[in-house]
């Protein structure tokens, strides 16, 4: 591994500082799943992406498709927004913006690099999204994780699990002061995250017509929280369209990382012809 050039991006941001960090390996043929999750956990970043040859009939550009996998600290995971905008990025300054096709574990997402003013912009497309409902036992083992009273849950966000590519559990704070307060059971909600199979919970304040939010605890991925979450910016704008809590073709604003001190924009593209879910957003190496 002392040969493979590990590179650092950050997603939903022009700025280094904010944002979320990725490591991406742009050349990880050589590489097996050990060796790509000590580099992971060595980065110690939410994830990072590891590219290698497109399986045969993927289809996409010459030169432009790969096979992708993502490796938080702790484990492999099926998909990882973020990382995907990172990597893009990080394509885009080496062979140019355009159309890139990436085969993940969740499915084929299609990605889009393009230059805006003299810095790139990458939007993936997700896998086709669908939400399903959580047992009132599972969210009260959630809140008393969080340790939210079931009274700072906004009513007009009814609490599920949605998926684009990997499953967050919904949650909509009443106010913008509960989201900003955060301090959970690490061990407790990872264990019920674990069991449930949820990549992060998506926490989420409305602050407008189409602008919230979001904070992502991702304690299964040995963080306590994630500064800009792209799967779960898809997964959430799935199931809000699908709740009837925003047009079905609308472009919602997430803001994301502000508590933290990484803050980060995410913008989610819905279509009324199409049930796949577009999240975009800047990034920019870190020096």
């Amino acid at each position: 591994m002392t040969d493979t050039e590990v590179l650092r991006y950050t997603a939903f941001s022009h700025d280094p500082d904010g944002g979320n960090p990725a490591g991406v390996v742009l050349d990880a043929a050589g590489l097996d799943e050990s060796a790509m999750l000590e580099i992971a956990a060595g980065l110690g970043y939410s994830e990072s992406a590891f590219l290698t040859a497109p399986p045969e009939g993927l289809g996409g550009e010459e030169g432009r498709s790969f096979t992708v996998r993502y490796f938080s600290p702790k484990a492999e995971v099926p998909f990882c927004g973020h990382a995907t905008v990172a990597t893009a990025v990080a394509l885009g300054e080496r062979i140019g913006p355009g159309e890139l096709l990436f085969a993940t574990r969740a499915g084929t997402v299609p990605v889009s690099v393009t230059a805006e003013g003299g810095q790139l912009r990458a939007t993936l497309t997700s896998v086709e999204p669908h939400s399903e409902e959580i047992a009132a036992a599972d969210l009260a083992e959630a809140l008393a994780a969080l340790d939210w009273p079931e009274t700072d849950l906004d009513p007009q966000f009814p609490p599920a699990i949605a998926y684009a590519g990997a499953r967050h559990l919904v949650l909509g704070a009443r106010t913008r002061a509960r989201l900003a307060d955060l301090a959970y059971d690490f061990a407790r909600l990872e264990a019920l995250m674990r069991r449930l199979d949820l990549t992060t919970v998506q926490l989420v304040h409305r602050a407008g017509p189409a602008e919230f939010h979001v904070r992502d605890p991702f304690p299964v991925g040995g963080v306590v929280e994630d500064p800009a979450t792209g799967a779960a910016a898809a997964a959430f704008g799935a199931y809000a369209r699908e709740r009837g809590l925003v047009p079905a073709d609308a472009v919602l604003t997430l803001h994301q990382g502000t508590d933290m001190g990484r803050p980060g924009v995410l913008t989610v593209e819905l279509r009324e012809d199409d049930p796949r879910v577009r999240v975009s957003g800047a990034g920019v190496r870190i020096p």
